[in-house]
């Protein structure tokens, strides 16, 4: 099962740089690198079924609907218990193309119902990543304080600096 570091490597592989929206797995060897180092087969097959999986739920974290992809990416895919040494386990059963995937968006739903409201696109609008809230209060707003929080920090001294009269 896939965790919240391989989701969020997911979500955010597709960062903004130099102002213009890159697409990590966009090459197909990027999208089997990743693929392989969560245990995928790699393949065609398996880079689309990544691929939707991981835009679907960019654009639900962004506010559209998604729906019609996450019922293709799921389509099929069955959870179904099974006796075990210490008790029932449960195990999902899905066409291994497609294992990544589900996967991808089960860790999804995993984070959204342990986490609620904790994962979130950064509030920089010209950036394309997205954080996961760890902190205490709830409060991270960017998915770096480095780089969005301290670029939006300095711009809005910059536009108070305009605003304030000058002394003469």
């Amino acid at each position: 099962m896939l965790d919240d570091q391989a989701l969020m490597q997911a979500l955010n592989s597709t960062p903004v740089v130099d102002g213009r929206r890159q697409d990590l797995w966009r090459d197909d060897h990027e999208v089997d690198r990743w693929a392989r180092e969560h245990g995928g087969i790699g393949g065609d097959e398996e880079r689309r079924w990544l691929r939707t999986a991981r835009d679907a739920l960019q654009a639900v974290e962004s506010g559209t609907s998604a729906e019609p992809r996450l019922r293709r990416v799921l389509a099929g895919v069955r959870k179904v218990p099974q006796p075990g040494a210490s008790g029932i386990e449960w195990h999902v059963e899905m066409p291994p193309e497609r294992r990544l995937a589900v996967e991808l968006v089960l860790a999804w739903a995993d984070v959204k119902e342990r986490m609620p409201g904790r994962l979130r696109p950064c509030e920089n609008r010209e950036c394309r990543l997205f954080l996961l809230d760890r902190s205490r209060a709830n409060t991270a707003r960017w998915c770096s304080m480095k780089t969005c929080g301290n670029r939006l920090k300095a711009r809005r001294h910059q536009a108070r600096a305009r605003e304030t009269p000058q002394p003469e």
